[in-house]
């Protein structure tokens, strides 16, 4: 059935069906509808950073950048959303058209640039949730979608400042979310990778880890870090990365965020010419790759959540024998949609049955 809807959905500009199928399924799960359509969450709960996921399948950050559909996407089957990237301040983001498929290799081009109605906006947004509501008079989240928030940087503030807007983003968030993701990877913010570097990163992490402390003091509540990385990264710049995480001790790293390459068997080369960050299909041998040095470099000391052209079960799994403790998926939710949760879940059950053997 969603293979009809999407040639429906595909006829239109990219951005403007985004808004649309998300609005839709809001309004769908509003009405009592959407539980109807979609399949209920398998449970295999895993626990990864202390925290109980009901299963390891998650949603990646970029599809619901200001937190205004969370019930409607955790009515879906995830095991986890994370939801962002947010910065301080709202910021329009780049220049549109800023969205291109690629619908022959089951992949996006994006160069949104954070577009986002600030931090403010999101908290909002989350606290008006239903997910929200629900934990504030259960008191537990055991049986319930994870929820991560990723923050970033707005495009205004010079990258020596740059702390400063994750430092602002923490606070405002840190009583509303399950994880927090630090983005210093999207290809969309100008220089905003440099932060995955040298003595820039290290100074970075620490002073989140020391807000971090803070705010745990401060709620009684302790939300981990996760750091996102870029696939466009060498194994000698994994290596000093890993060395400055675990020195800083971040509770997980996610593997991988776009990238700025434009692999081969691309078919529009005309569309794969546009700016931004490729995502699909094609980058899940080069987020792979990136994913077995990150966790060979690491040595099981952190846990790592793998994203990247997970377009089928069998990538899901795939990605798990290369050393992830969670999956999240994004594109392939685009063009798979969300039959694409339940069968990698479903395969990641059957995968921990049979090891449990």
């Amino acid at each position: 059935m969603y293979s009809i809807l999407r040639k429906f959905l595909f006829l239109f500009d990219a951005e403007t069906i985004h808004v649309f199928s998300l609005n839709m399924m809001s309004f769908l799960n509003s009405t009592g509808l959407l539980k109807f359509v979609v399949k209920k969450r398998i449970a295999a709960p895993v626990t990864v950073m202390g925290i109980t996921f009901p299963n390891a399948v998650g949603l990646a950050a970029g599809l619901d950048k200001n937190g205004r559909h969370i019930d409607a996407l955790s009515q879906c089957g995830f095991g986890f959303i994370e939801i962002g990237t947010v910065t301080p301040l709202a910021q329009d983001g780049n220049d549109k058209p800023r969205l291109f498929r690629l619908p022959a290799d089951n992949a996006i081009i994006n160069r949104m640039g954070f577009n986002n109605d600030g931090v403010d906006a999101l908290v909002s947004n989350v606290k008006q949730s239903n997910w929200y509501k629900q934990y504030t008079q259960l008191k537990q989240r055991n049986s319930r979608c994870v929820l991560g928030i990723n923050i970033g940087k707005n495009k205004a503030t010079p990258l020596e400042n740059a702390v400063d807007d994750y430092l602002i983003c923490m606070q405002q968030i840190y009583a509303y979310a399950d994880y927090i993701t630090i983005n210093i990877s999207s290809p969309n913010t100008p220089g905003l990778r440099k932060l995955q570097h040298g003595e820039g990163l290290s100074d970075l992490l620490i002073q989140l880890k020391n807000r971090q402390a803070e705010l745990n003091q401060q709620h009684q509540r302790y939300v981990p870090l996760a750091v996102k990385i870029a696939p466009d990264l060498d194994e000698e710049e994994i290596k000093d990365i890993t060395t400055r995480l675990l020195a800083a001790n971040i509770d997980a790293v996610i593997a991988t965020n776009t990238t700025n390459s434009r692999p081969s068997l691309l078919s529009k080369q005309q569309l794969a010419e546009q700016t931004g960050g490729l995502s699909g299909q094609p980058i899940l041998e080069l987020s792979t790759k990136v994913l077995k040095q990150l966790v060979k470099a690491l040595d099981g000391k952190i846990p790592v959540i793998a994203v990247g052209g997970i377009s089928s079960a069998a990538d899901a799994v795939e990605k798990i024998n290369a050393g992830a403790s969670l999956v999240q998926i994004y594109t392939g939710f685009i063009y798979s949609g969300p039959k694409l949760i339940s069968d990698c879940a479903s395969a990641l059950t059957c995968m921990g049955a049979l090891n449990s053997r």
